[in-house]
């Protein structure tokens, strides 16, 4: 291995391991451990019922057909959040323990607060954001501004309180002048949340926004085609609607985030009401 490979090599590891990961399984029998070009197309996307999750860059996904051969070995899962599964006896306090004082991306230079996520550990469903705000960065917690406000009314709508359902987001500090997360942050600190989800394993996800719905499936779809739809997140039910934000600007939305909300409800087993 030269110099920059081994590099490479060594910095995805401190990685892992600051995730909690500490174990991986080579698979000397695939095109990893091969100098020869590969030529097959990769397999097309699946149904919108069972999107996968795209894996970081720099790993390879083990459900294409093919891929180019990459610097580092594979590991035997499609995603952090299969790897992280096996993770015993993780907790959200080990988690928020692991992220530590987080300067992992170029997000920690501006934050105020690091907005771990708040919530029940054992709820059934959990909402998904791309990131803090301004008010989430000054007091530490997820939705809690203008947007968290109308989503509190979303949630108290359905017969629920705050404290029946877990928040997070995509991203654990706020992204300068609130832009949208970057793919490398949304790289570093994801993996993050699908530990969080592993943990709670929710019956379902509700992604607000295309940043929380792109980021879980890892398709490049508008929200707006596969919004209301169930799809899937490695055996979870996921919902993606429009983000509470794009409420406030845009309210005649309002009715089609209901009727997300009604599928979420009657998938678990909630009295769904007639009219909003």
């Amino acid at each position: 291995m030269n110099h920059e490979a081994r590099a490479r090599a060594e910095a995805w590891l401190e990685y892992f391991n600051d995730l909690g990961i500490s174990s991986f399984c080579l698979d000397r029998s695939t095109a990893a451990f091969s100098t020869a070009p590969e030529t097959a197309s990769a397999a097309p996307e699946s149904a919108a019922h069972s999107v996968r999750v795209a894996p970081p860059s720099g790993i390879p996904d083990r459900t294409q057909k093919s891929t180019p051969a990459p610097a580092l070995p594979v590991i035997k899962s499609a995603s952090l959040f299969e790897a992280n599964e096996r993770v015993e006896g993780d907790t959200l306090e080990r988690i928020r323990e692991t992220i530590g004082d987080c300067k992992r991306c170029k997000l920690c230079e501006h934050r105020n607060k690091i907005v771990f996520g708040a919530g029940s550990a054992k709820a059934d469903l959990v909402f998904v954001g791309e990131g803090p705000g301004h008010d989430e960065d000054v007091q530490g917690l997820p939705f809690v501004g203008r947007a968290g406000k109308l989503l509190t009314q979303m949630i108290e709508a359905m017969g629920l309180h705050r404290d029946d359902v877990y928040i997070a987001n995509v991203v654990k500090c706020r992204p300068p002048q609130n832009r949208a997360p970057e793919p490398d942050e949304i790289e570093t600190c994801s993996p993050f949340l699908y530990r969080q989800l592993a943990v709670i394993r929710p019956k379902a996800v509700v992604c607000l926004g295309a940043i929380a719905f792109q980021s879980l499936t890892g398709t490049k779809q508008p929200i707006s085609r596969l919004r209301g739809q169930w799809l899937e997140f490695r055996g979870i039910p996921l919902m993606a609607t429009y983000h509470p934000a794009y409420l406030l600007r845009n309210p005649n939305a309002k009715g089609d985030v209901w009727e997300d909300l009604k599928k979420v409800m009657a998938h678990l087993g909630m009295k769904v009401p007639a009219k909003r």
